[in-house]
């Protein structure tokens, strides 16, 4: 008898799409929930070199928490390529301009550094109030 590890394909996955409340929730263990939907580990069916993922649709995204000073000392840096061009913003600023950006960079750091990963970042959306949409797609709410 033959025995061999089964591998996945693209066609085998059901995408369903799932919506998150991101209301007093702190940004890394949220983030890292979300990372995990995504990349599809949750499915049994998880091959690491697949997009077996869901889509996730994250509300709310103004009210997460970051625990300790990070509010002000954690720092997000940009850099254009050219000699002294590094520009930093503090979580705070970004926050204040950027709600969703902040649970972006989180998960964009979580997901893969390759195609699979800048494809994988796609299937996120955040946003700010309670409303998105994405109802046609017949989200299922999940409870963090």
């Amino acid at each position: 008898m033959k025995k061999y590890t089964y591998s996945a394909k693209r066609s085998d996955n059901k995408e369903n799409w799932c919506v998150i409340d991101a209301k007093d929730l702190i940004l890394g263990r949220l983030a890292s929930q979300v990372a995990y939907r995504i990349r599809g580990k949750h499915n049994p069916l998880f091959t690491p070199h697949v997009d077996m993922g869901d889509w996730v649709v994250v509300i709310n995204a103004d009210k997460l928490r970051l625990t300790g000073d990070k509010l002000d000392q954690k720092k997000y840096y940009r850099h254009s390529g050219y000699i002294g061009s590094i520009k930093s913003v503090t979580a705070k600023e970004l926050i204040e301009k950027k709600p969703g950006e902040i649970l972006k960079k989180a998960v964009r750091g979580m997901l893969p550094k390759n195609k699979l990963g800048r494809k994988l970042c796609k299937k996120l959306f955040v946003y700010t109030g309670d409303q998105h949409p994405h109802a046609a797609q017949k989200p299922e709410a999940i409870e963090i």
